[in-house]
Parts: C-alpha cells; structure tokens; sequence
C-alpha cells in the first residue's frame, strides 16, 4: 500500500510550490524567445547550450512521463523504496518537462531564421549529445529483455543531470570572452532561480510530512537539478549585474540596434 499524505495542509502547500515552480520555469523560457524575436537575432546566445538543453530536457521528460504514467514503473519503484514511499514525481513536473521540450525545440527553429552571424554548434558539443545517445540506446537494448525500466529512466534521470551540470558551460565562457550578457536574457534566469527554489521546497515539504528523506535521492535527479539551477543562475546574475553590467538603453529585454548586434558579433 503506498503512503498518503499526513497533513491536508503541506500537501496543497507541496501542491501550490509545485505549480509556482511549473509557471516560473515554463515562463523562463519566453524572454529568450521574444528577445530572439525582437531582435530578430540570435547573436549572444550560445548554440552548444540550446543543443545540450534538448537533450536534457528530453532525457527528463522521458523520466518524469514513465515513472508518473507507468504503474508497472511505479510498482517496481515501490520494491526498490518501499510501499510506504511516495512517487516523487507530480504532475507539474511531467507538465514542465513537456513544455520544457517544446519551447527549447522553437527556441532552436529560431536560430535557423534568424541572424546569428559567425555562431555554429561546437564540435564537442555534437560529440557530447552522440555519445550521450548512443549510450542511451544501448541502455535500452540492455533493459529490453528483464523489463528493468527503473533502471533505464534513472539512465535518462543521470543524464539529464550531467546535461544540466554542463549546458550552462558554453555560456557561461561565452559571456566571459564577450565580457557582455547582450543576446542572453536574464529574465530568464530570474525565473529559472525562481523556479529551482520552489522546487528543492516543494521536496522539501514531502519530505517533512512523510518524515523521511527517501524524495530526495529516490529522485536524485530532481534534487541535483535544483542545485545545479540555483548555481548557474547566481552565477549568470553575478555575470549580468556585477561583472558586465549594460546600459539602460542597451538592456537585453529590450531590441538593440543594428549597430549594436553588428559589434556583438564582431567580438
């Protein structure tokens, strides 16, 4: 028998983190894409991150989306942790990760028709998405025959973790040998620090009315990603505000000149 909540009033407070956190991320990715638009440019954004957050958020769709839909999953799940534990996916996750996949494949049809000067995917950053694949499938095949699907989305799980770990990277070095945040949107960044908060709380929540820590390395995944996003962003807030601070008439949610996106990509 799996466990039920013990208080009606942290479960709609895990409810209401849940879908704050769902909101916040979802609109994160919307600021990039209307400052593309504005723009009419993709200069400043970094190719290698868009490539490696397809991946990442693919790997945790395919994760959130079996273990919430799956009660074949979700039973050998309970053999893993016990009856007693709760599924720590929610919907607002599956819902998340969905859109999350969705907006970063338009993000990339943008760079297609778009002016993004001299910028290209990396070769690493095309060795890296093939190897975690090929990895992938070959998990799958090793899976196949004993059923073991836990198993295999805790690969998709590990892998959206090393992508979130390394997607900022690119560009974060990009911004440091620009020396500018111009083409990277940092409302996007408030709302994804924003939205990593809401959910380390929201497993936090479960975590005290279920009066174990079980969540939290049972979806090592979801607590690793939180983490990583609250580094990152205060990284890139550090970056954008402190270390390349731009004028007023130069801020990135607003369209730049010509003159200004023809500068940015001579650098």
């Amino acid at each position: 028998m799996s466990s039920s909540w013990n208080s009606v009033g942290l479960e709609v407070l895990y409810q209401v983190l849940g879908w704050v956190a769902f909101f916040a991320w979802s609109f994160s990715f919307y600021p990039q894409v209307l400052l593309n638009y504005r723009r009419k440019s993709v200069v400043g954004l970094n190719f290698d991150f868009l490539v490696l957050n397809l991946t990442k958020h693919s790997s945790y769709l395919i994760y959130n989306a079996s273990l919430f839909f799956s009660p074949f999953i979700q039973r050998q799940y309970h053999d893993k942790y016990g009856d007693k534990e709760m599924i720590p996916v929610a919907a607002n996750d599956v819902a998340f990760s969905l859109h999350a996949v969705a907006l970063t494949a338009f993000t990339v049809f943008q760079v297609f028709i778009y002016e993004r000067g001299m910028q290209k995917v990396s070769k690493v950053c095309i060795s890296i998405t093939a190897i975690v694949w090929t990895a992938a499938i070959v998990c799958l095949i090793i899976a196949w025959p004993k059923s073991d699907w836990l198993w295999l989305i805790d690969v998709f799980n590990s892998i959206q973790v090393g992508m979130t770990a390394i997607k900022y990277i690119p560009q974060a070095i990009m911004n440091f040998r620009r020396k500018s945040t111009i083409g990277w949107s940092i409302g996007n960044i408030l709302l994804d620090l924003t939205g990593g908060v809401l959910n380390f709380g929201q497993m936090g929540v479960q975590s005290i009315d279920q009066h174990t820590l079980v969540n939290f390395y049972g979806n090592i995944g979801k607590t690793l990603l939180s983490l990583e996003t609250v580094f990152f962003d205060v990284l890139f807030i550090i970056q954008h505000y402190v270390l390349y601070p731009v004028k007023k008439d130069e801020y990135d949610d607003f369209p730049v000149l010509p003159i200004e996106v023809k500068h940015v990509a001579a650098q």
